[in-house]
């Protein structure tokens, strides 16, 4: 009974023909509930999607959460980075968003900043103004042509992806960053290299790590986190995103068990050893 549930789940889940599930059938989808052990450690619920792009094959563990949307907080800055890029609102990552002169509790913001130097850091008020240069109808109109969540930028144009207004589904996220990876996406190649460069974490003989973390909050008000980007070994590449959410007391910790539950992950499934 329970393998029907799933196999219909997925069914249904298919008929959506979401970012990542494109092309995708009941047969290339394994359903991993081994994977809860990394996030109960953590005293966390979440979510993990991968795609291995050698075998046309996903791995997911908590199909019901994995196809629920969320506030994408800075996971969002991809997309702004990338429109920024494109639309010649910045010239290249390495053009200079001034400090606003406000002291803000993270040190690291508070200075003039590249626009890589703040994608690093993830510098939201430097965020903040470049989504104002954007302009609403010019990221309204990218919203839309990525078909990027819910595609609602409510009221404001430099906080809808921490407000609440626009929300994207694991799912989702992890077609994303599979298309920003082969530059599929609608933008100049060299934008979407410049925008991979930037995610570039780990980067050694055995494999590459880069990704985007996020953190926000659930609807519910629970601090909730992500982590979206890629593993790479021997030439193969790995997709993945990782959607968790912990109690409000464990609010401090949370960046920690983020990286925590992922690398516990990708350790389980083999990574980094160079050998996948």
């Amino acid at each position: 009974m329970n393998r029907f549930r799933v196999l219909f789940t997925v069914i249904l889940i298919l008929s959506a023909a979401s970012l990542a599930w494109q092309g995708c059938t009941v047969n290339n989808v394994d359903i991993d509930n081994s994977l809860k052990k990394h996030f109960d450690a953590q005293q966390a619920d979440g979510c993990f999607g991968m795609f291995d792009n050698s075998r046309g094959r996903f791995t997911i563990y908590n199909l019901d959460r994995f196809k629920k949307p969320y506030s994408p907080a800075s996971t969002f800055k991809i997309v702004n980075a990338l429109v920024a890029l494109h639309t010649g609102r910045l010239a290249n990552d390495s053009a200079v968003i001034p400090w606003d002169g406000v002291t803000r509790s993270r040190p690291e913001w508070n200075q003039d900043l590249s626009l890589y130097q703040a994608f690093r850091v993830s510098a939201l008020p430097h965020f903040q103004e470049i989504a104002r240069r954007i302009g609403k109808d010019t990221m309204k109109f990218w919203l839309d042509t990525l078909k990027y969540g819910n595609m609602n930028m409510g009221s404001t144009a430099d906080a809808f992806w921490i407000d609440q207004s626009l929300r994207i589904t694991p799912d989702e996220q992890l077609g994303l960053v599979k298309r920003l990876y082969f530059r599929q996406l609608p933008f100049r190649a060299s934008v979407q290299e410049s925008v991979k460069k930037m995610m570039i974490r780990e980067n050694n003989t055995l494999y590459q790590l880069a990704y985007k973390t996020g953190m926000g909050q659930t609807p519910q008000g629970k601090p909730m986190g992500w982590m979206v980007g890629w593993i790479e070994e021997n030439r193969h590449v790995y997709p993945f995103v990782l959607n968790l959410e912990t109690d409000p007391s464990r609010e401090g910790g949370l960046p920690e068990a983020r990286e925590k539950v992922l690398k516990d992950i990708l350790g389980s499934l083999g990574f980094f050893k160079g050998k996948m």
